[in-house]
This record gives C-alpha cells, sequence and structure tokens, in this order.
C-alpha cells in the first residue's frame, strides 16, 4: 500500500524515514517472485522499490474486494473508513488508483534539463502525409530480439541496469510505439524489469524523452537475467 501511495521508486532508508518499515529478506523476494514488486540496489546497497503493473492490479482488486489487510484497533478502523472511502470514491468518479496516486514533483523542482518552453514541433502539410509511404510494421519477435541483442551489447553482465537512452539508438527502423509496446510486454516476462530513476533530478531531457511509460509511470532502466 505505502509504494501505492508513492507512485513511485522509493529506496528502503525513505521508507523507514516516511513510514518507519522497510522492505527487506523473505518478503521483498516473495514480492519480488510475484512480480507485485520490482527491487534494485542503489546507493550505498540499499534497495529501492517499485509497485509494477501487476502490483498496482492486485492492489486495485483488493480495494474493490475490501480485502486490503488492516492492523486491528483504532488506527485500523481509520484506515478501514479511509480505504471505503477511496473505494466509493473510484466507484463514483470511474477514477484509477493511478490517477488518484501520482509521483511527488519535489524532486524535479529546479531541475535545468527541464525545458523553459515546448519543444517546436513541425507540421506536416496533407500533401506531404498523403506522399509518404507508411513504413512496414517490424515484427514484436524481432524487436524484442533486437532489446535483447543491445541489451546484451551494452550492459557489463547479466542483469546489470542500462538505460533506454542507450538501447534506443541501437534498436535499427522500429517506431516509438512498437518499441514501447514490446518493453511493456518484455516488463512482464520472467528476468526482465524496467523502472524508473529514483533519482529525478539527474535525468536530462534525452532519458525523459527515451523512457518507456508502463502503468502510467515514466520508467528509465532495463535490466534483463541470463534465459
Amino acid at each position: 500500500m505505502v509504494l501505492m501511495v508513492e507512485a513511485d521508486e522509493v529506496s528502503n532508508p525513505e521508507l523507514k524515514e516516511r513510514y518507519g518499515l522497510t522492505l527487506t529478506g523473505n518478503e521483498r523476494l516473495h514480492l519480488n517472485d510475484l512480480k507485485l514488486v520490482d527491487s534494485r540496489k542503489v546507493k550505498r546497497g540499499a534497495y529501492a522499490h517499485v509497485l509494477t503493473d501487476l502490483g498496482w492490479a492486485r492492489m486495485t482488486e483488493e480495494l474493490h474486494a475490501g480485502t486490503v489487510p488492516v492492523l486491528p484497533g483504532s488506527a485500523g478502523a481509520m484506515a478501514r473508513a479511509l480505504l471505503i472511502g477511496l473505494q466509493r470514491f473510484m466507484k463514483r468518479t470511474d477514477h484509477r488508483l493511478a490517477d488518484i496516486f501520482q509521483p511527488s514533483n519535489d524532486s524535479d523542482a529546479g531541475d535545468s534539463s527541464v525545458p523553459a518552453t515546448e519543444p517546436e514541433v513541425e507540421v506536416s502539410t496533407p500533401a506531404a502525409v498523403a506522399a509518404s509511404p507508411a513504413p512496414a510494421a517490424t515484427s514484436t519477435p524481432d524487436i524484442e530480439a533486437r532489446v535483447r541483442a543491445a541489451y546484451t551489447e551494452l550492459a557489463r553482465e547479466p542483469g546489470t541496469w542500462v538505460s533506454l537512452t542507450e538501447i534506443r539508438p541501437l534498436l535499427g527502423d522500429a517506431t516509438r510505439a512498437e518499441v514501447d509496446d514490446v518493453l511493456t510486454l518484455m516488463n512482464r516476462m520472467p528476468g526482465v524489469n524496467i523502472v524508473p530513476e529514483s533519482n529525478q533530478k539527474t535525468l536530462t531531457q534525452q532519458d525523459r524523452d527515451a523512457a518507456v511509460t508502463i502503468g502510467d509511470q515514466a520508467k528509465h532502466f532495463l535490466s534483463i537475467e541470463v534465459r
């Protein structure tokens, strides 16, 4: 539930500071194995965690079913009341959890990599559009093979985190939409993880442009274990 509220990658030290808890040991491994949570090592060997698409789906299912576990006593009653209120609000407004819980913008404050103005967009005339033949679609298996080949070329070893900024230029003529669809599909595969940058201040505009949006969240790094 905490990772749902954060709606972003959060480290164990941050969890400890904000909520008085950490995600470690068998509990972390269990959630990783279920593909509900992605975890990776960040600064000083601490783990950072983010809720996956399956994790968001599981939270939605448990919220609607009223099976989210809460503590006994007055604190538990308060939490249960808030969850019931949240469920009613979502049903009444047709909102999703991802519409309600969004990453904090605090880390983006003062980020010089974000342009002050929108980039100029070149608009094609109808005649130019009609004259341009539509590119042939690239098959999903072919794009997946390209992604894996690019990762193998860039990664020091299996499981290393590689930026999508480095991977995308190696994927040939596959369109952005095709690559994004394949990355979203691969993220559900065993041994494949795609996560956001934990420190948003370090992102360049190029990094932001190369990100893939999965579950309403921009993700920047790919890791592939040995198959």
